[in-house]
């Protein structure tokens, strides 16, 4: 068997949970169901198993990926050596497991009628300094942004993104502010998007954030006939009805995700989903760790010259 194929394998075979048990992680039972799994090692550090084992993301951090991703993180090495110690842990199970609790389950929201309600961002508000000051988007963006209905104004100091499904309805939205990052709970995660002109779009960029898709947008000075779009970390029904009534013959999907393996894998999941569609398919990566930690570091180098 060739390494990418055995690294594909332990991918399939090897449950992140036992990884963090072997790496002395603890479960906390009482945040965790069956589809999402917490573990914490020491203060500040905290990981979530999800997809039944296969997957795992760090809720305060940027990390994500599959096993051997996780692997990586907790034990260091390369690929060779994270091979070698994912191998005697092929279709074993991990020694706990979350219980199921008897819990109420998260209400539906009317997202429609929330968003109505919130006020969009204005110069000198709370999240207008946010998005400008400290992530450095120039006002033009934000304004267009503000125009196209994108923008709302959050709790203390949140920006709120919109998602929209296929039918251009808003479901949710994403929130970001200088210490709070999440999705509003009850709504469902479909696609913030943006472009330049109300024109049909010939090219869907796809990134992982709405503040990188601002972000890229800027760098690309707004191109035309492009859709800028965010998943907001996410991937479910609704996100994947969204780009599919955006693709098909004479469009381009562009995977604009992250470096690193998180991005890597959602950029696998759009071209696959570009190969189901009949449209092209390609890849722009930042030369930072996202689109705007460069937008960032070209404004620093800009006004040092």
């Amino acid at each position: 068997m060739g390494l990418d194929a055995e690294l594909e394998r332990l991918k399939e075979m090897v449950d992140c949970a036992l990884v963090l048990e072997r790496a002395g992680w603890e479960l906390d039972g009482r945040e965790s169901t069956r589809n999402a799994a917490k573990y914490r090692h020491g203060p500040g550090q905290i990981v979530i198993v999800v997809h039944e084992g296969r997957g795992w993301f760090d809720p305060l951090g940027e990390g994500r990926g599959d096993v051997v991703a996780l692997a990586q993180r907790v034990w260091g090495g390369n690929l060779g050596q994270v091979r070698r110690a994912l191998r005697p842990l092929a279709n074993l199970e991990p020694a706990r497991l979350p219980v199921e609790r008897d819990r109420q389950p998260v209400a539906p929201i009317d997202a429609k009628a929330g968003w109505a309600k919130a006020r969009r961002p204005s110069p000198g508000s709370p999240a207008w300094r946010y998005l400008v000051e400290e992530r450095g988007l120039p006002t033009r963006t934000v304004r267009h942004a503000i125009v196209a209905d994108q923008l709302r104004e959050g709790r203390r100091g949140t920006v709120m993104f919109a998602h929209r499904a296929a039918g251009r309805e808003v479901t949710g939205w994403e929130m970001r502010g200088p210490d709070y990052k999440g999705y509003l709970k009850g709504g469902s995660k479909a696609l913030f998007r943006v472009q330049a002109a109300a024109t049909p779009s010939q090219r869907v960029a796809i990134a992982e954030s709405a503040i990188d898709a601002l972000s890229l947008a800027t760098l690309e000075g707004w191109a035309t006939s492009t859709v800028y779009c965010s998943t907001g970390g996410g991937f479910g029904p609704a996100t994947a009805a969204a780009l599919k009534a955006m693709t098909g013959q004479g469009t381009r999907l562009v995977a604009a995700t992250d470096n690193g393996i998180g991005g890597d894998l959602l950029a696998e999941r759009l071209e696959r989903l570009a190969t189901e569609a009949g449209c092209g398919f390609g890849r722009v990566r930042p030369e930072a760790k996202d689109w705007n930690d460069q937008l960032r570091q070209q404004s620093r180098e800009q006004a040092g010259a």
